[in-house]
């Protein structure tokens, strides 16, 4: 499990594409200390395990649903990415829950530098709106921000915005994004389990439905 808070910034060195598969190798001077084989590290808010470890460097297997789901088959050599480390049992959580498993990408359609802070907007999958509400968490590429807006439930291209503030922009990728960039995300694991215990309680009919008509959503918007 993880928080939201980055640790770091690594730099990708090599991507290895195989068949349906890479083999990405990352130097973190600060995620490596300590690090063991088979820890869990967020990479872009992607939960991957690291498989060998040199030095300040380190390399995961990416396998390829994670390829489909999010941007790391997009990585290139030269990237910057945003680091976590798994937070430890009874560690402090100063963001909030975060798996590392990404439910979908989005992209950047909006941003405007106000006063010590930016504002951004997002467009997502129609699939992924219904989990993002005003106030509540998401995590970009990892990082873990509260939701200030959201489009209504109507209109057809869903978004939502964030604020940042100077450490934030300065510390993760998020301050070099351009419009258009794609980013991760990870809605609320809460309101997807919601969900799933709601959906129980319908006729099998309207269950399927609603995972038919989900289903469809993400694909598409993908």
């Amino acid at each position: 499990m993880f928080t939201g808070i980055i640790a770091e910034q690594g730099k990708v060195l090599s991507v290895d594409r195989g068949d349906g598969s890479a083999t990405l190798r990352l130097q973190a001077p600060g995620t490596t200390e300590g690090l063991a084989l088979g820890g869990s590290i967020a990479v872009n808010g992607v939960c991957l395990t690291a498989t060998e470890i040199v030095g300040k460097e380190f390399s995961v297997d990416v396998m390829g649903e994670t390829l489909d789901r999010s941007t790391i088959g997009q990585l290139q050599a030269g990237d910057a990415v945003n680091l976590e480390r798994c937070v430890p049992a009874g560690g402090r959580l100063d963001g909030h829950v975060v798996q590392g498993h990404v439910d979908g990408v989005g992209s950047l359609v909006e941003r405007e530098s106000l006063e010590n802070w930016d504002r951004l907007r997002f467009e997502v999958p129609s699939g992924l709106a219904r989990y993002i509400a005003e106030k509540g968490s998401i995590a970009v590429d990892g990082v873990s921000l509260t939701v200030t807006a959201v489009s209504p439930a109507q209109e057809p291209a869903a978004w939502f915005e964030v604020g940042l503030i100077p450490t934030t922009l300065a510390e993760t990728g998020l301050g070099a994004k351009s419009i258009g960039s794609p980013v991760n995300l990870e809605v609320d694991v809460l309101a997807k389990y919601t969900e799933r215990l709601l959906a129980f309680s319908l006729p099998a009919s309207r269950e399927e439905s609603a995972s038919a008509s989900l289903a469809a959503d993400t694909g598409a918007s993908l």
